[in-house]
């Protein structure tokens, strides 16, 4: 079973929980086994690399470490952060801002 999320890739988002409380960042992935989204520059953790090949250098590096779901809020672009409704145009179901009504 394929589980559905509001908050999709390339969205903007904020961190309302955690280390990174405020912080703001795109999403660069859905992880749905975990109910988690990772996003860019949110949650950075150091992780031992091993050397995959001869030009790869392994050691400690820095990477985005996947968060809970419920702890992002999408922001829209008028209003800040908001919740996550629905219209239906046509055809075609648009997620849009609940509070001032524009698509996201």
């Amino acid at each position: 079973m394929i589980k559905k999320f509001k908050i999709h890739k390339d969205d903007t988002v904020q961190v309302i929980a955690g280390k990174d409380k405020g912080k703001r960042g795109t999403v660069l992935g859905l992880v749905s086994k975990k109910d988690a989204v990772i996003v860019s520059g949110i949650n950075i953790v150091k992780k031992a690399m091993r050397k995959r090949s001869q030009q790869d250098q392994g050691g400690i590096v820095e990477i985005e470490a996947p968060l809970h779901i419920s702890n992002v809020a999408i922001v829209c672009k008028k209003c800040g952060v908001t919740k996550i409704g629905y219209k239906i145009d046509g055809d075609k179901k648009l997620r849009v801002c609940r509070k001032c009504g524009e698509a996201l």
